[in-house]
């Protein structure tokens, strides 16, 4: 017996197969106080406090009426998980902000609408004499470490971030001549991974919750990158099982959609039918619900609360034309499942409400949003809906959530190579700023006067974290890492390499590469029988393929 079963038989225990990694900082952005030998934070330690007093540390100083030591560190990239501070002599108390940007970290708890929900990020502790100490979790790159006493030394041997994360090999990749764009992808299926903790979160520092409808591109991501995973159903299972049916998952009518097509996507990657014949009962129930929810005019009657996605929370016209989609698209998936699990009789109710759906067309009443799944729908002339409002102002109006939606609608009017333009000046706007992540929401708008969120804002420009956002995500309360914005990955790996699966579990595949204006473009992608490779330039494409795949072209 090992103990894992030891403890089992006392309690029921909960596993954790994430791993640990210990950093170190990159650089110190900004001190104030006496500080010495700041180098020794940036030496690799064994974890261990050495009992010398030749070791090396950095020593924070305070004298009685001036202003406390304090240091602010960068670690390179956002991370999740925690800091731990290790120190040589007597108890010391310090304040630690952790930040997603500088001025994040800088800011005390209030100071534009930072907060302590969700994750601790702001806090007093007291770090042991000879030992070392973890803060919680959160999702950060910058740390603030204050030494509190107002007189005294604090001898730091260390201040590692503690990297929490699944220990997963990048199956699936795509590379082309444009460099900007290689770093949007790879952003982008980081993005997706650091969310990939326990569950499937949607943000690292808030929101560190599984919101079904903002997984759906999480899924996509997941899959195109890592194959299928375990965490997606662990996941679409919990909210399941903590929404009867009847009512709305995460509250929101929507997000009910949204785990249809969460399902459709990961069954037809993964072909796991014992998984999808789990779902059969509840399916099935929540099919027959929407199928209620379309009148004899084919117009969608969504019940509260009515949410498509944050920017057009006040567009009651947007809205509507976002359900009527949604509930199309989902009705439409939800008949494939069901007939795959006996349901015939039920998937041809859903085929007929769903073609019902499409007789009205609703306008998207101005949102990009609505436009791209009326056109993904079907409900929608996808031309017509890019030439007339998705094209307009180029990549203003876009939002992080609907970003993949929007690009694969511009895709479907056979616009990919403005699509790949529009998705590199958003996104490599962010980048721009020092994303290391891809955030909650981002408007083009806000680059005007800003600077970046790896640097102390200088004196007439904005803080683009802390002078923007809305709704849920006014200023520091704005997550910098949302895993909905993974949008990148399986646009150019679907709509740039060309790869489409047909039949559940990968067995066939469609290639039809475009090549958007770049010069080339080469990728893999993940399947249950082995990895497919795509190289493409103007002289054609080539793929090699597992042999058990029907590959169509």
């Amino acid at each position: 017996m090992n103990l894992q079963q030891k403890f089992n038989e006392i309690s029921p225990i909960r596993e954790d197969d994430r791993k640990r990694l210990y950093l170190n900082p990159v650089r110190v952005v900004w001190s104030q106080g006496d500080i010495t030998n700041v180098e020794a934070l940036f030496k690799r330690t064994d974890g261990q406090v050495p009992l010398t007093s030749a070791a090396e540390r950095c020593t924070l100083k305070n004298e009685k009426g001036k202003p406390h030591a304090a240091i602010l560190l960068d670690y390179g990239r956002e991370i999740h998980g925690s800091l731990r501070i290790l120190t040589l002599r007597g108890l010391t108390r310090v304040r630690i902000r952790l930040g997603e940007s500088v001025m994040e970290a800088l800011a005390p708890l209030g100071h534009k609408n930072t907060t302590n929900d969700h994750a601790i990020r702001d806090f007093e502790m007291d770090c042991p004499s000879l030992g070392y100490h973890d803060t919680g979790e959160s999702g950060f790159r910058f740390a603030y470490i204050e030494f509190l006493h107002d007189e005294g030394e604090m001898l730091l041997r260390a201040a590692e971030a503690v990297f929490i994360y699944r220990d997963l090999d990048y199956i699936g990749s795509f590379e082309c001549n444009d460099e900007k764009i290689n770093k949007i992808f790879d952003t982008a299926a980081y993005t997706a991974h650091v969310n990939m903790q326990e569950h499937l979160w949607d943000g690292i520092k808030r929101d560190r919750l599984v919101w079904i409808g903002d997984m759906h591109t999480e899924v996509l991501t997941i899959c195109n990158v890592f194959g299928p995973h375990g965490v997606i159903p662990k996941s679409l299972d919990h909210v399941r099982n903590h929404t009867p049916v009847g009512k709305w998952m995460n509250g929101i009518s929507s997000y009910s959609l949204w785990w249809i097509m969460c399902h459709y996507d990961y069954y037809m990657y993964s072909g796991d039918y014992s998984y999808l014949c789990q779902q059969k009962d509840y399916l099935f129930a929540l099919l027959e619900i929407l199928c209620t929810l379309v009148d004899e005019n084919g117009v969608e009657h969504m019940p509260e609360k009515r949410f498509i996605d944050w920017p057009n929370e006040a567009n009651d016209g947007a809205k509507h034309a976002g359900l009527q989609a949604l509930l199309c698209m989902a009705l439409e998936n939800g008949a494939i499942l069901a007939e795959k699990i006996g349901g015939s009789e039920l998937a041809g109710a859903c085929r007929e409400k769903a073609a019902l759906l499409k007789t009205h067309i609703p306008d998207p009443c101005g949102s990009k949003q609505a436009a791209s799944v009326l056109a993904l729908s079907g409900i929608g002339d996808a031309k017509k809906l890019d030439k007339e409002l998705i094209s307009v102002n180029g990549a203003h109006g876009y939002s992080t959530f609907f970003a993949y939606y929007t690009l694969a609608a511009k895709a479907m009017a056979d616009n990919t190579a403005e699509a790949v333009s529009h998705m590199k000046d958003y996104y490599g706007a962010m980048l721009d700023l020092g994303a290391t992540t891809f955030w909650e929401d981002f408007n083009l708008d806000w680059t005007k006067n800003a600077a970046g969120i790896d640097e102390i804002v200088p004196e007439g420009k904005d803080d683009i974290h802390g002078d923007f956002g809305a709704h849920c995500y006014v200023k520091f309360r704005h997550s910098l890492c949302h895993g909905w914005s993974s949008g990148p990955v399986p646009f150019l790996i679907r709509h740039v390499l060309g790869i489409k699966v047909l039949e559940p579990g990968c067995t066939k595949i469609e290639i039809k590469p475009d090549l958007a204006g770049l010069e080339f473009a080469k990728g893999t992608f993940p399947t249950p029988y082995g990895v497919i490779k795509v190289y493409v330039d103007k002289n054609g494409a080539k793929i090699d393929a597992p042999k058990a795949i029907e590959i169509v072209r």
